[in-house]
């Protein structure tokens, strides 16, 4: 019984400070979810470096930004260029009534 006792004990602890990261993660406005937040826990506890890890997150962001980007400048211009031929489709009605 004192086994299981003391798994509860750890479990219930691990997410108190779980919780406790996730406040100072959303306090830094990091942006992470919690289960991204775990992932990176994990990571710092199996040796790698913090600093890499923060750096290879903001590459990601960036990169991320980028192709969001991209992406709406072309459906911008996909919609400017459906237009375009809605508007000549219709001026060549007018001109052949």
């Amino acid at each position: 019984m004192a086994s299981e006792s003391g798994k509860q004990q750890r479990s219930s602890s691990a997410k108190e400070t779980m919780d406790v990261l996730m406040e100072m993660s959303k306090i830094l406005n990091t942006g992470l979810d919690m289960e991204t937040l775990a992932t990176v826990v994990r990571l710092c506890e199996s040796g790698v470096n913090p600093e890499a890890l923060a750096l290879v997150f903001n590459e990601l962001r960036k990169e991320s930004a980028s192709i969001k980007e991209v992406n709406e400048k072309a459906r911008i211009e996909k919609e400017k260029r459906s237009l375009t031929g809605l508007m000549q489709g219709n001026d060549s009605e007018a001109g052949g009534s």
